[in-house]
C-alpha cells in the first residue's frame, strides 16, 4: 500500500502530548501515512495573524487533502477568528460526523446501550456569522439555509447509514416556528428519504427530540440536523455516552477532510502527562477509514476498547470500582500499542470492511421558479412605543397603490389590532404591499425609501417579499 501524505497540527495546551500519543499508536498499528506538520493556533494568533493559520499552511492542507488537528487555544479578546469554523468553510467541509457510543460498565453512563451518530451540517445556518446592530436595542444574526447545503448533508447521512448498516435516520428541526429555513431542511429530508426505502426515517421537533435523545438515546441511530442544533446536541450526546473527552469527529468535504477531538486544549493540564488522548485517537480512526485503511482503523479501535476494558485509565476516567491502573498519556498509548491485534471480550469489537470515503453526486440546480415581487418589509429604527403613532408617521410614505399593511416588533404583529401588553423595542418591521394584491416593482421600493427619507423615517434594512411559483416565500407576523 502506498503511503498517504497527511497534514498534522499539534495545536496548543495538551495538543502536542495527545498528538504524539495518537501518532505513536496508529504508526505502531501499521498506518501507511507520511506526515507533513504545520503550526496553527495560539502562537500564530499572537504573531499578529487573526486567523491563527498562515497562508503557507493553507497550501499544505489543500495539497494533502487530509488534516489531523489537535485542539488549539484561541486568545481571549476580540478580533480572533475561530480556526475550526474558518477551516470548515474555506475547505467546504460540509459534514461533521460524531459517533457517540457508551463504554459501559467501564466508563460511567446512565445509557449503557447508547450507540448513535450525529451528522451535522457544517457550513451555514446561523454559523454564517452574518450579524449587524441595527438600532440601539436590537442586533440581528442571519440564518442562512440553502437547498444545496441541505441536499448534501441529508444525502450524506443516508449514505453513511447505508455504508455502516445503520437502520434509521432521524432529522431534528424547528420548522414549526422557522417555516422557511428549517422548513426547507425538513422538506429536503423528506425528499431524499424517499430514495432510501430500506432505511427507516423520522422527523422530530428539536426541543422534544433533544429531550428524547437525552433520556432514551438508544431510540436513535443516525441523527442529521442543521449546524447550531448539531453543535449543541453532539456535545450533549458525547457527554451522556460517557465523556466529551472520549469523542472524535470528522469534517468531510468533496475534496478535503479534517479529523479532530471535540474537546478543547485544556492548557491547565499541558505538559503534565495526564491528558487522555482518546478523543484525538478516535478522530484518527475516522481518518484511517476515510483514507482507505480500515484494517488499521479496526486494529486500533479494538486495541483501544480492550485497553478501556482492562481498566487502564487516565485520570479523567479512573474510578476505583472499574479501573485497575492509573496511567498518564504516554503510558496509556503504550498500553494500547501492547493490545494491538487483540479484541475486547465484554465490549463489542468492531469490524471495518471498507473505508468510508462517501462520494455524493454533484448538485444539480433546479429550473428557476417564477418569482413575483409582492411587497417589501422596511425595518425602521424608531424610539417610540405606540405602533399607532408609527403608522401615522409612515402614512406619508405610502403611494397611491402601495399601502402599509402590517407592523411587527420582534416578529409579533402590533399594528393593526395589536395588544397594549406587547413589549416593543426600537426595531419595527413595516410591511408595504399593493392594496389590490398585485405585484410591485423595484422602482416602487425605491420610491418608498425616498419618501421615508424625506419624512425622516430611519430605515435600517429592507427585505423584498417574493412569491415563488405562486407560493408566499416570507414569514407572516406572529398573531396574524
Amino acid at each position: 500500500m502506498s503511503k498517504k501524505k497527511i497534514t498534522v497540527a499539534k495545536g496548543d495546551g495538551i495538543g502536542p502530548e495527545i498528538m504524539d500519543a495518537t501518532l505513536s499508536i496508529i504508526m505502531a498499528a501499521g498506518a501507511q501515512i507520511e506526515i507533513e506538520e504545520i503550526e496553527v493556533g495560539e502562537k500564530v494568533y499572537l504573531s499578529g495573524n487573526t486567523a491563527g493559520i498562515a497562508k503557507e499552511s493553507w497550501d499544505v492542507i489543500r495539497r494533502n487533502k487530509v488534516f489531523l488537528k489537535a485542539p488549539i487555544t484561541t486568545p481571549q479578546g476580540g478580533g480572533y477568528k475561530s480556526l475550526n469554523v474558518t477551516t470548515r468553510k474555506f475547505l467546504g467541509l460540509y459534514a461533521n460526523v460524531r459517533p457517540c457510543m457508551s463504554l459501559s460498565p467501564f466508563v460511567k453512563t446512565k445509557h449503557p446501550n447508547m450507540d448513535l451518530v450525529i451528522i451535522r451540517e457544517n457550513e451555514e445556518d446561523l454559523y454564517a456569522g452574518i450579524e449587524h446592530q441595527q438600532t440601539d436595542e436590537v442586533v440581528q444574526c442571519l440564518k442562512l439555509i440553502s437547498r444545496p447545503g441541505c441536499e448534501k448533508i441529508v444525502r450524506y447521512a443516508f449514505e453513511y447509514a447505508k455504508l455502516y448498516g445503520r437502520k434509521k435516520v432521524t432529522c431534528f428541526t424547528k420548522d414549526n416556528i422557522m417555516k422557511q429555513t428549517d422548513g426547507l431542511f425538513h422538506q429536503v429530508f423528506d425528499e431524499i428519504a424517499a430514495e432510501y426505502p430500506e432505511i427507516e426515517n423520522e422527523h422530530w421537533i428539536i426541543d422534544i427530540g433533544a429531550a428524547k435523545m437525552s433520556d432514551t438515546p438508544e431510540a436513535f441511530d443516525v441523527i442529521v440536523m442543521p449546524n447550531l442544533y448539531g453543535d449543541v446536541l453532539s456535545d450533549i450526546a458525547a457527554q451522556i455516552a460517557g465523556s466529551v473527552g472520549l469523542a472524535g469527529s470528522s469534517n468531510i468535504g468533496e475534496e478535503c477532510a479534517m479529523f479532530e477531538a471535540i474537546h478543547g486544549s485544556a492548557p491547565r493540564r499541558a505538559g503534565q502527562n495526564m491528558a487522555n488522548p482518546s478523543g484525538l485517537l478516535q478522530g484518527a480512526i475516522l481518518m484511517l477509514n476515510h483514507i482507505g485503511q480500515p484494517d488499521v482503523a479496526e486494529k486500533v479501535q479494538n486495541a483501544w476498547l480492550k485497553t478501556i476494558e482492562e481498566g487502564i485509565h487516565t485520570y479523567d476516567l479512573y474510578k476505583e470500582e472499574t479501573s485497575t491502573r492509573l496511567v498518564g498519556t504516554k503510558e496509556f498509548a503504550e498500553a494500547v500499542i501492547a493490545n494491538l491485534g487483540e479484541k475486547p471480550k465484554q465490549l463489542q469489537p468492531v469490524s471495518y470492511k471498507i473505508g468510508d470515503s462517501i462520494k455524493l453526486p454533484k448538485y444539480a440546480r433546479r429550473q428557476p421558479a417564477r418569482k413575483d415581487l409582492k411587497g417589501a418589509d422596511l425595518f425602521v429604527h424608531w424610539g417610540g412605543t405606540n405602533p399607532d403613532e408609527l403608522a401615522a408617521i409612515l402614512k406619508p410614505v405610502e403611494t397611491e397603490s402601495i399601502k402599509l399593511s402590517m407592523i411587527t416588533n420582534r416578529g409579533i404583529k402590533v399594528w393593526p389590532e395589536g395588544f397594549e401588553e406587547t413589549f416593543c423595542t426600537d426595531h419595527w418591521r413595516c410591511r408595504f404591499k399593493n392594496k389590490n394584491g398585485e405585484n410591485i416593482s423595484k422602482q416602487d421600493i425605491i420610491r418608498l425609501l425616498g419618501e421615508a427619507d424625506k419624512n425622516n423615517v430611519d430605515v435600517v434594512k429592507t427585505e423584498n417579499l417574493y412569491q415563488f411559483d405562486g407560493k408566499d416565500a416570507y414569514s407572516l407576523g406572529q398573531g396574524q
